[in-house]
């Protein structure tokens, strides 16, 4: 449990994790808003407008030289997505306070200006800048088109968008093109100030500030009325028959991408489960699919906690795309009968042990997790599911693997080969 994380205002939580081994402090604000088609391009493109000004400092040389005299302190803005929930704001480092040159306490300085980057941005007749509305939202319609150029991400883009159409986990992290095109700096405005009066806030501190003096800093900054409560986060069976869709685009490689549902809420065991069919470099997929038989360019898998999704990723000849396939899910019905050796649940164990117990040497990664966990609703630091691993047996695994079902097939080919 996270005895850590409280409620330091209505509907802003502070989540402090001291940390004495770092040079430099971090923290983040974040906005916990739904992940809906309709908003995901407008709350995508208000951080990155906040980011150009406030009514201090009203554009991007002036703020640049405000934190300049908080020795090269930065804030960069954030647009995450964590299931079924978008979580945009700021990120700030700045030196923290035992290493800078005089003494000079930089925790309340930089906490006051992500406070006013949120609620006092700048602003000219009851609306955003429209030179800095259109500019950034430029931006984010290249960002977006731009996904299309990594052909394997947009293998996996597409699968969830097919096999979750209809729910809020298809929708990009960035929101869609046509949606971000309708946008103005009336609208934005408008949209900011709703946001921010109904999105739970989350801070996460990671550095050597004692807790009192934290809290006392970002009760300073922010100021909040009622959010709004969030959605339950939708869980849907997959289909008695799956589904299957077959694109073609200017690639060289095909991608397969095969989407699964789980039902079991053994997350400790459902991990262990993913790591040993896909998940690591010994995994029956990278040794089987790719090694041996060298069907798959790369084939590797993941787990979503928050939807119970489990995804694999690989790249193909088309020729092999059947054969692939059906090796794929041979690999996993090895996973659901138990058809593995003790070397790998423990090389399994190893990989994810070794990955939860390294998230202390990374601020960043740190509050990423912290994040995540915070976004899904569960409450277990690094350590505590460290400690839930230990405890998996291979029956668990084995109970949570059976429960994994094929939802869909995505398969992107070259245009010449179609």
């Amino acid at each position: 449990m996270f005895d850590n994380r409280r409620e330091i205002m209505q509907d802003v939580f502070l989540t402090y994790l001291p940390a004495q081994r770092f040079k430099t402090s971090r923290m983040t604000v974040q906005l916990i808003a739904p992940l809906q088609r309709e908003t995901a391009a407008a709350n995508a493109l208000l951080p990155a407008v906040l980011r150009r000004g406030t009514m201090r400092c009203p554009d991007m040389e002036s703020l640049s030289a405000a934190l300049d005299t908080l020795y090269g302190a930065n804030i960069d803005y954030t647009v995450r997505k964590k299931g079924e929930r978008q979580c945009v704001g700021f990120a700030a480092g700045f030196i923290d306070d035992a290493f800078t040159p005089h003494g000079e306490k930089l925790l309340e300085p930089v906490s006051a200006m992500l406070g006013e980057l949120l609620l006092d941005p700048v602003t000219h007749g009851g609306r955003f800048l429209s030179s800095y509305v259109e500019s950034e939202k430029a931006n984010l319609i290249d960002a977006i088109r731009g996904l299309k150029n990594d052909k394997r991400d947009w293998a996996d883009i597409r699968l969830m968008q097919e096999m979750c159409a209809g729910e809020p986990y298809s929708v990009l992290r960035l929101g869609d093109e046509e949606t971000a095109g309708r946008i103005t700096n009336q609208s934005l405005y408008v949209h900011g100030q709703a946001l921010m009066a109904s999105s739970r806030v989350e801070v996460i501190y990671c550095g050597s500030a004692e807790a009192q003096r934290v809290e006392d800093a970002v009760l300073t900054a922010l100021a909040r009325g009622a959010q709004t409560a969030l959605p339950e986060v939708q869980r849907i069976q997959a289909p008695d028959t799956p589904r299957r869709i077959v694109e073609t685009m200017d690639v060289t490689q095909g991608k397969l991408a095969m989407g699964y549902r789980c039902s079991s809420d053994d997350y400790p065991a459902m991990v262990l489960a993913n790591l040993i069919f896909g998940g690591t470099s010994n995994s029956k997929l990278f040794l089987n699919v790719r090694e041996r038989l060298s069907l798959c360019y790369y084939a590797s898998s993941s787990y979503a906690r928050s939807k119970n999704i489990l995804t694999v990723s690989s790249g193909v000849e088309t020729a092999d795309f059947e054969r692939a396939e059906a090796e794929i899910g041979h690999q996993l019905q090895a996973v659901q009968q138990g058809d593995w050796e003790d070397w790998e649940q423990e090389g399994a164990l190893q990989a994810i042990r070794a990955s939860l117990l390294s998230l202390s040497d990374s601020q960043g990664a740190l509050e990423n997790f912290y994040l995540g966990q915070i976004a899904a609703g569960v409450e277990e630091t690094p350590e505590e599911l460290a400690a839930a691993l230990e405890q998996v047996t291979k029956e668990r695994i084995v109970a949570a693997a059976q429960t994994v079902k094929l939802d869909t097939v995505y398969f992107l080919r070259g245009k010449e080969e179609a």
